[in-house]
């Protein structure tokens, strides 16, 4: 089997009680912290900066960090994450005006680096930079807000992505953003995805006082990706 990796998105998780959320999901069987960075001027929303990342990590989190950048332009905010303890930072290539510099600066600054595709943006630019990326992470969904359906159409492109970290030989995660959940995740690994951000699914599945809420639900999306031939 694949090495699959679930990511759940602290946007849907307690604010209120950060630490203990991550915690606990970190717990029941997460592997990565995914953190869905918006500006309110790329996407219409706005959520958290550096200081949460670095707060994380200051009460004791360990485990990688995936900062997805939905700001623009990118480059300013980059080395405060990467200081704030980012294990990958990804970002959309309309935010930069400079792909291939971001990208460098990702790396300089001791992250992993990534682009993000929204439904509708063609893959073109991996073309040029397969070379300096560690995952790419399409989006099935529009960015700005969870709880979104998952866009059925970008199975197709997840496809795509996967034949094109195929021909390159490198080891590039291939991540999946948006409307994941026990029902489709099979589907979705089964068109090439290893990573898989879940936001709602996990964090609203579960019973606030229960201290292994999330154990049932961690443990579906495995027995699903188990399935995967």
């Amino acid at each position: 089997m694949a090495n699959y990796m679930i990511a759940p998105s602290i946007l849907s998780a307690n604010f209120a009680r950060l630490g203990e959320e991550v915690d606990q999901v970190l717990k029941s069987g997460a592997d990565i912290v995914h953190f869905d960075v918006m500006d309110n001027h790329y996407v219409p929303n706005l959520t958290i900066g550096p200081l949460v990342c670095e707060a994380l990590r200051k009460h004791g989190v360990k485990a990688p960090i995936d900062v997805h950048l939905m700001v623009k332009p990118v480059d300013r905010i980059i080395p405060d994450f990467a200081q704030a303890g980012a294990t990958y930072i990804t970002f959309h290539p309309e935010a930069s005006e400079h792909i291939d510099r971001t990208l460098g600066l990702i790396r300089d600054s001791g992250c992993k680096s990534g682009l993000v595709f929204n439904p509708a943006t063609p893959l073109d630019h991996l073309r040029y930079v397969m070379d300096k990326i560690d995952m790419i992470l399409l989006m099935s969904v529009n960015p700005g807000f969870g709880g979104q359906k998952f866009i059925t159409g970008v199975l197709d492109k997840l496809r795509e992505a996967k034949a094109l970290i195929k021909a390159s030989g490198r080891e590039i995660r291939l991540e999946i953003d948006g409307g994941v959940k026990v029902d489709n995740i099979k589907q979705i690994a089964e068109a090439g995805a290893d990573t898989f951000v879940a936001g709602s699914a996990i964090f609203n599945a579960a019973k606030p006082t229960d201290p292994n809420r999330y154990d049932s639900v961690l443990k579906a999306l495995r027995d699903e990706l188990a399935k995967v031939k």
